[in-house]
C-alpha cells in the first residue's frame, strides 16, 4: 500500500487549467478531478502516477484528522466499468473490451485546489516534494493556452435509432407490467469515428457543461471525459453518502421559461417515483455494508440546475460497518442502481438482451481511493470515452410504467447533445431532429 503523501501549501492561488495543460504532457497516466471551471467551494485534484489494479482492500470505516488538509492526500485514481460490476453481480454482460475494464492510477504526486479558500496543496512523497513543489510554480507563472476551437463538424454514428429505441422503451414497460422489474435504466451509445484530441475536447466539454465531479483520466490508450453531476459514492471518516440522479429537464435561454421547466420536474408524479424507487434501492444496497439504523435519507427530489439540464437529485447516506472495505462497498453497491434499475439483478439481466451491446466505461465510475479510506466517485454519465480510433457517449434514461417513449427519447438526445459536440460532432440523422427535441 502506498503511503500517504506528505502536502505543502503553495504561496497563491492559480487556474487549475494552466496547471493540467503543463502537467498532461509529461506522463502518460494523469488525472483531472475537476470541480469545474469558476467554481466557489469543492476540490480538484491534477496529478501523475503510475497505472495499478483496484485497490480493493483499503478500510474506509477509519476516521481521519488534519481536516485542514486536502481529502484526497494519496492512493488511487481510476475508472470501474459497468460489464466488470454487471459480471460481478451475476448478470449476463456482452463481450467486454479487456482494454475498457477497470484501470486506476496508484498516484505519486498530486497538487490539490481548496475551491472554497482558494488556496493549492502541493503533494508528493517526502523526499520528492521540493523538487514537485518547485515545478509547479514554474508551472502557475504559465498563461493557459486557448481553448481551441472543435474540428470540422462530424456526424455521430448511433448503436440505435429513434424509432427502434422507442420500441425498446415499450418492452421495458411490459417487462414492468409483467412484473420482472419496476424500473429500467435504458442506455444506447453514439460513437464518432477518427482521432480526436482528448485534453482540447475536455477542456470544450468543462467549460460548455460545467460540473462539480467533472473529470479527466488518461491510462494507456484510453482518456475518460466527464462533465458528471452525480456523486455515486462519497465515504469520509466512515460516513457513506450517495446521491442519485433521476429526472431531467432541459434548460431554456428564458427565465421564466426555465423556472417553469425546473417546477415541472420537481412536481412530476412519473419522475419523483423513479427518483425515490432508486433512493430505496441505494438505501437498501447502503445496508449491506452499514451499522444498522444509520441508514438516514438526507435530501429528497432537489432540482439541481446545470448549464445543460435539470436534474432531481436525492442524498442517501449511513455509517460504514467496523472493517468494510472498498471491495466490500462496491459489491454491495456497483453498479448504481440510477444506472440499472430496480430490482437491480432483474433489471441488468433484461437490459443486457436489450441494449445489444457493451456500455463499457459509460455509466461505471470514476474518481479517487485514497489509502487512508477516504472515498470520492461520480457516476460515468455526460461523459465520452476518447480511443485511438474513435470516441463514443453513452446515455439513457429509466424506465417506468409512466414514461412516454417520445420525451425519453428527446431526454436522450438531450444528454448526448453537449458531449458530442464537444467532438465537433452532432446527433444523427432522427435524433437530430426538432420534432424529438
Amino acid at each position: 500500500m502506498p503511503h500517504r503523501l506528505s502536502a505543502r501549501p503553495l504561496g497563491s492561488w492559480t487556474d487549475p487549467d494552466g496547471i493540467f495543460t503543463r502537467i498532461e504532457s509529461e506522463a502518460p497516466a494523469v488525472f483531472w478531478l475537476d470541480a469545474g471551471p469558476g467554481a466557489v467551494d469543492g476540490w480538484s485534484y491534477i496529478g501523475l502516477g503510475h497505472p495499478d489494479s483496484l485497490p480493493t482492500g483499503v478500510r474506509i470505516d477509519r476516521p481521519r484528522g488534519d481536516a485542514d488538509l486536502p481529502p484526497f492526500r494519496g492512493g488511487w485514481v481510476g475508472w470501474h466499468d459497468y460489464e466488470s460490476g454487471a459480471d460481478a453481480a451475476g448478470a449476463p454482460t456482452a463481450s467486454p473490451d479487456a482494454a475498457a475494464g477497470p484501470r486506476w492510477i496508484r498516484t505519486t504526486r498530486m497538487v490539490a485546489f481548496d475551491h472554497t479558500a482558494r488556496r493549492c496543496w502541493a503533494l508528493a512523497a517526502a523526499d520528492e516534494l521540493d523538487d514537485w513543489t518547485e515545478f509547479l510554480q514554474v508551472a502557475a507563472d504559465a498563461a493557459s493556452a486557448p481553448i481551441p476551437d472543435p474540428p470540422r463538424e462530424a456526424i455521430a454514428d448511433a448503436r440505435h435509432e429513434p424509432a427502434a429505441y422507442a420500441t425498446l422503451i415499450e418492452q421495458c414497460r411490459e417487462l414492468i407490467r409483467s412484473g420482472i422489474a419496476y424500473q429500467l435504466c435504458l442506455t444506447t451509445r453514439f460513437t464518432v469515428p477518427g482521432a480526436h484530441d482528448p485534453v482540447s475536447t475536455y477542456r470544450r466539454l468543462r467549460h460548455a457543461t460545467p460540473a462539480h465531479h467533472g473529470g479527466f483520466v488518461r491510462i494507456g490508450g484510453r482518456s475518460l471525459l466527464s462533465a458528471s453531476p452525480e456523486q455515486f459514492l462519497h465515504v469520509q471518516d466512515g460516513t457513506i453518502r450517495t446521491r442519485p440522479i433521476k429526472g431531467t429537464r432541459p434548460r431554456a435561454a428564458d427565465p421564466l421559461h426555465d423556472a417553469a421547466l425546473a417546477a415541472e420536474l420537481r412536481d412530476d408524479a412519473k419522475e419523483r417515483a423513479e427518483n425515490v424507487m432508486i433512493v430505496d434501492l441505494m438505501r437498501n444496497d447502503l445496508s449491506r455494508v452499514c451499522e444498522p439504523g444509520s441508514i438516514r435519507v438526507q435530501g429528497l427530489w432537489v432540482v439541481e440546475s446545470y448549464p445543460a439540464v435539470h436534474q432531481l437529485v436525492s442524498t442517501v447516506s449511513g455509517r460504514a460497518a467496523e472493517g468494510t472495505i472498498v471491495g466490500d462497498l462496491l459489491r454491495a453497491a456497483f453498479p448504481a442502481g440510477s444506472m440499472t434499475g430496480a430490482p437491480k439483478l432483474s433489471a441488468m439481466t433484461r437490459l443486457h438482451a436489450l441494449e445489444g451491446g457493451p456500455r463499457g466505461i459509460y455509466a461505471g465510475c470514476f474518481g479517487y481511493i485514497g489509502s487512508d479510506g477516504a472515498v470520492d466517485l461520480a457516476m460515468v454519465i455526460r461523459s465520452i470515452v476518447v480511443e485511438r480510433e474513435r470516441a463514443y457517449v453513452g446515455a439513457g434514461g429509466g424506465i417506468t410504467w409512466g414514461s412516454r417513449p417520445d420525451a425519453e427519447v428527446a431526454e436522450v438526445a438531450t444528454k448526448a447533445r453537449a458531449p458530442l459536440a464537444a467532438l465537433g460532432a452532432v446527433l444523427p440523422g432522427r435524433w437530430a431532429s426538432d420534432i424529438l427535441n
